[in-house]
């Protein structure tokens, strides 16, 4: 690749011209647009980011799981810019194209299961998300939904309600949308009974829950990622998400996975529920789909997706003939470099690094995560699993300085989650790992 994939630190990070950019945004862009490090970039591929002040970070955020490819992947790039030639729009609820035909045929073909699917593409993940309940609803006639604490699904009004994290997603822009209902999540490190018993107690609260609070036969769906993301990286114990499709299944409610972050290949397997063998009614897809373009997709049982009325799903630029170029180069991209393979090698690199890490350090209370997809939960009591949201900014932002890009989550903000491009080289992972226990090193030699 055309950018030489080691870390160089010309500057102060940030450099001083991306110090006057971030001048420049504060004086036109909405102060409710944060940014997490104010570098600037002008360059990115494989596992580097380049900015304007010629400083080259390795990249542990994917721009949270979105370059799962790697930035600029060749074959993304081609397709987008002979589809740019022939044509940027339509819009194929007007005048449609085959492109878009191609990625409903891919994400028919790779989604979990063997039934017959139907597919609908968007341009984001909330709106993927938003029109599952949607079909769910006109497919059952039902109304009420149910997520889980600790759940992030978007920024729109009814994504907002399914969302558990009220800072920064929710706070003063209710009200929110209704017939929405929350239930524990299956949290294995803060179960109150211990991790071994989560799985069979957090599915006993559930069913319980929806049965008193809402009603079985007033349920048309439960949402759940089954790799929790802004909530922190949460991995449910095994069986919990298959006990909760299959009394889903019993029920006639409608199970939707939200894959929006552990889709395409990020947890080692094309998407996290095929990990036990989990077979969702309705899958929703974004981030990773399309090597940086902005696409988003709901695929599903050809019954329920063909429920919904003529003209009922839709927007003006949802599967734009660019964006399905990207994801069927992503997609190519994905299958000729086994990319599923690589997220489990870069698993097999950081994940033992990590634990060693917890070992040493007694502010790591948990490691946890699949594939390229993997995070510590830091406390300041481990006996008590006190999160420490303070230590987990301070070595979030000692990374940065250090040129290493990484990213907090959390619903106590305390979790250091990782993800980098399945793209980045070893070398670039194991000297993350070193400027990441750096960090820690110096967090705790810190009066």
């Amino acid at each position: 690749m055309s950018i030489e994939q080691r870390r160089v630190l010309a500057t102060a990070i940030p450099g001083p011209k991306s110090t006057e950019l971030q001048q420049r945004k504060k004086a036109a862009v909405s102060a409710g647009v944060g940014v997490t490090l104010p570098v600037y970039i002008e360059r990115a591929g494989g596992g580097i980011l380049v900015d304007v002040d010629g400083n080259q970070l390795i990249d542990f955020g994917s721009g949270i799981a979105v370059t799962t490819v790697g930035n600029s992947a060749p074959r993304v790039v081609e397709r987008v810019q002979r589809q740019v030639a022939d044509f940027t729009h339509t819009c194929f609820m007007i005048t449609p194209y085959e492109e878009y035909l191609e990625v409903c045929e891919a994400l028919n073909a790779l989604t979990p299961g063997d039934h017959d699917k139907r597919s609908a593409l968007f341009n984001s993940g909330a709106e993927a998300v938003e029109n599952a309940i949607k079909v769910a609803r006109a497919a059952t006639g039902r109304q009420a939904v149910v997520a889980f604490d600790h759940a992030y699904h978007g920024r729109t009004n009814l994504t907002m309600a399914l969302t558990a994290k009220n800072m920064p997603y929710k706070q003063s822009f209710g009200p929110f949308a209704n017939e929405i209902y929350r239930v524990p999540m299956a949290y294995p490190y803060r179960w109150p009974t211990g991790s071994e018993h989560c799985a069979d107690e957090a599915f006993a609260m559930f069913v319980n829950t929806v049965h008193a609070q809402v009603g079985e036969a007033n349920t048309a769906a439960v949402i759940v990622e089954p790799i929790q993301g802004e909530g922190g990286f949460i991995v449910p114990p095994p069986g919990f998400l298959s006990m909760v499709a299959d009394w889903c299944t019993e029920n006639g409610i409608v199970f939707i996975a939200d894959e929006i972050q552990t889709g395409f290949c990020r947890t080692g397997d094309w998407f996290a529920s095929e990990f036990e063998g989990v077979v969702p009614d309705l899958i929703a897809t974004a981030k990773g789909i399309a090597g940086g373009l902005p696409l988003a997709g709901v695929t599903g049982r050809a019954e329920l997706m063909d429920a919904v009325h003529v003209g009922g799903l839709g927007g003006t630029y949802g599967g734009n003939p660019v964006a399905c170029a990207a994801a069927l180069g992503a997609i190519e991209t994905m299958r000729a470099e086994d990319l599923p393979g690589r997220a489990r090698i870069i698993s097999s690199i950081m994940l033992p690094r990590l634990r060693t890490m917890a070992e040493r350090f007694e502010l790591i209370g948990d490691v946890r995560g699949r594939g390229a997809m993997l995070a510590i939960e830091l406390v300041s009591d481990r006996s008590a699993k006190t999160p420490d949201p303070i230590a987990t900014g301070l070595i979030s932002s000692a990374c940065h300085q250090q040129g290493l890009v990484t990213l907090t989550a959390g619903t106590f903000g305390n979790v250091l989650r990782f993800l980098p491009p399945l793209s980045i080289g070893d070398e670039l992972l194991t000297e993350g790992l070193d400027i990441l226990e750096a960090a820690i090193v110096q967090h705790l030699a810190s009066p």
